[in-house]
């Protein structure tokens, strides 16, 4: 079967299962997050806690990627994926029978989001550098990216809109156990794969060793130290909007769980928009300036929504603050995937998850303790413009990142530039 351009990477069939599964399990996963936002602003109305609690889920990530780099490098990927799917399988279930038997509070919240956190920084630069493997030809990986993002956003428009509906229904626990059923399909269609044998690597090292060398290689090279800071400060300034959500839906415009996931769910239109148009990119020339185009849109739809009291002109500025995310990250993960060394593709997207994932757990602390003393409007627009700047900086940054990337470009054989 001939795919069309913006499909190529579905030719392989190994990313197809993968593409199918996550289609399913992604749409839980954000019914869980909208669900549990919701639950902790309706159990204590306290902004700080809804931060406490965005932290707790991310913070592992921080501190645990870099060595869990080490191991994806090690392992068997794939069945490291499989431990990862199913632990959070459970992390889901337990969550739904807190709920039921009405046992659950900010406290289980915050202790099961950090138990998420953890698997997480095993499972997320585990899946990045799985998606080589999972592509038949290596020119199909940035599409198999901009599809990763694809699916994650369509998740992002559809999972809060719906589990704003099944909690205003039947209440968080049925998230949860919708969540929790979700992971068999992601799991069913990692046990269908077939991949080719793990080629074995260099001798084992200590792990701060491998670590080491992965962090002097990334900081080493130009592009990869200039894109890894700017992933880090925009994570931390422009990602943390959604823990604030909830306060906007229930104390500006007066909703309920509904209006949450809506606002979500714009943010996902514009996220999902910005993938498609990832998509029809066949290679990573101009990479550099959407990558600055995306910081600009995260700046511009944060101010919008900080100082709009129109629900319809913040649904518009969610959306454009969520097509700025993703030509953001996933162009500079297709530049990242595409210049790294084989043997150190896990300890790099380790070190990615931790400036983008990582980082984000501190703006999380950080903007809702700021929103519990100067409101979250104000705590927002003081972001976007942290957001603006950084995106200037960067594109100021773009002539030196394309001289220094054009050797290893020469080096693989491309002779686009970013």
């Amino acid at each position: 079967m001939a795919w069309p351009r913006t499909l190529a990477a579905l030719s392989s069939r190994n990313y197809r299962l993968y593409f199918g599964g996550q289609c399913i399990s992604l749409i839980g996963t954000w019914m869980t997050q909208t669900a549990s936002l919701w639950l902790v602003y309706h159990l204590s109305s306290s902004a700080f806690l809804l931060g406490v609690v965005g932290f707790a889920s991310q913070a592992p990530i921080f501190f645990l990627s870099p060595f869990a780099g080490v191991w994806v490098d090690r392992m068997n990927r794939h069945r490291l994926l499989l431990v990862t799917q199913f632990l959070s399988m459970l992390q889901s279930f337990a969550l739904a029978a807190l709920t039921y038997t009405g046992r659950i509070s900010p406290s289980y919240l915050v202790l099961l989001s950090l138990a998420q956190g953890m698997i997480n920084a095993f499972d997320l630069p585990t899946r990045q550098a799985l998606v080589v493997a999972f592509v038949d030809r290596r020119e199909h990986l940035g599409n198999a990216i901009a599809l990763n993002s694809s699916i994650f956003n369509l998740a992002r428009l559809v999972g809060p809109a719906l589990g704003g509906f099944v909690v205003a229904a039947a209440g968080a626990g049925g998230c949860y156990l919708i969540d929790g059923f979700s992971y068999l399909a992601v799991l069913g269609s990692l046990l269908a794969m077939r991949l080719p044998p793990k080629v074995a690597g260099p001798a084992r090292r200590h792990a701060w060793l491998e670590f080491r060398e992965a962090f002097h290689y990334t900081y080493g090279l130009k592009p990869m130290r200039i894109l890894m800071v700017t992933i880090g400060l925009m994570s931390f300034f422009g990602f943390s909007y959604s823990v604030l959500t909830p306060i906007f839906a229930r104390d500006v415009f007066h909703g309920d769980a509904k209006v949450l996931g809506y606002l979500m769910s714009g943010s996902g239109i514009g996220a999902l928009a910005g993938a498609g148009y990832l998509s029809t990119r066949t290679s990573i020339r101009g990479l550099g300036t959407v990558i600055s185009l995306g910081g600009a849109f995260i700046a511009i739809g944060l101010l919008g929504f900080a100082l709009s009291r129109w629900l319809p002109l913040s649904l518009l500025s969610m959306a454009i603050t969520g097509a700025g995310g993703v030509l953001l990250m996933a162009s500079s993960n297709t530049v990242l995937q595409t210049i790294v060394e084989e043997d150190k593709r896990g300890r790099v997207m380790s070190l990615f998850m931790m400036a983008f994932t990582g980082t984000a757990p501190l703006g999380n602390l950080a903007m809702g303790a700021l929103a519990g003393k100067i409101t979250a409007p104000t705590t927002l627009v003081i972001s976007s413009l942290f957001c603006g700047a950084i995106a200037l900086m960067f594109f100021r940054k773009l002539p030196e990142i394309r001289a220094a990337a054009a050797p290893i470009l020469a080096k693989l054989d491309l002779t686009e530039t970013t």
